[in-house]
């Protein structure tokens, strides 16, 4: 079920991660899909300063599948949909147990120093085309 996605990482739940209802918070599933991010980074750009080659998220849509509780771990499996000449799109799906708890997608956009938009760098292309997918039974 998991083997064709090209990159994942894994997350212990925190105690800091849940709601007042014992579930992780919708919020925090953002910095689960933070973390595959920069794993992603760390590996494809050999550990680089993430400001070589910086870029900002514009969007993010999330649909939640079911709730993640303390005590679970966290797989977060990504992979690159799309580059485009400025931007690109990142795909992800969040399981807990086994089981789907969130499918999402992320668009960033490359900036410079000053936040005007830039082509995607080769390097960072170079990466993204290593997790090329996503795997289309998702």
């Amino acid at each position: 079920m998991t083997a064709s996605w090209p990159h994942h990482v894994e997350i212990a739940v925190r105690w800091r991660d849940l709601d007042a209802f014992g579930h992780v918070n919708n919020a925090v599933y953002l910095s689960y899909l933070e973390v595959a991010r920069v794993a992603l980074w760390r590996s494809g750009m050999g550990g680089r300063d993430a400001r070589d080659i910086p870029f900002v998220v514009a969007r993010v849509e999330i649909d939640y599948r079911s709730a993640i509780e303390l005590g679970e771990t966290v797989r977060v499996e990504l992979a690159c949909e799309s580059v485009g000449r400025r931007s690109f799109t990142l795909v992800y799906r969040i399981l807990a147990g086994g089981r789907l708890a969130a499918e999402a997608r992320s668009v960033q956009v490359c900036v410079d120093r000053n936040g005007a938009t830039i082509p995607v760098p080769e390097a960072l292309r170079a990466v993204l085309e290593q997790v090329a997918g996503p795997p289309a039974a998702r």
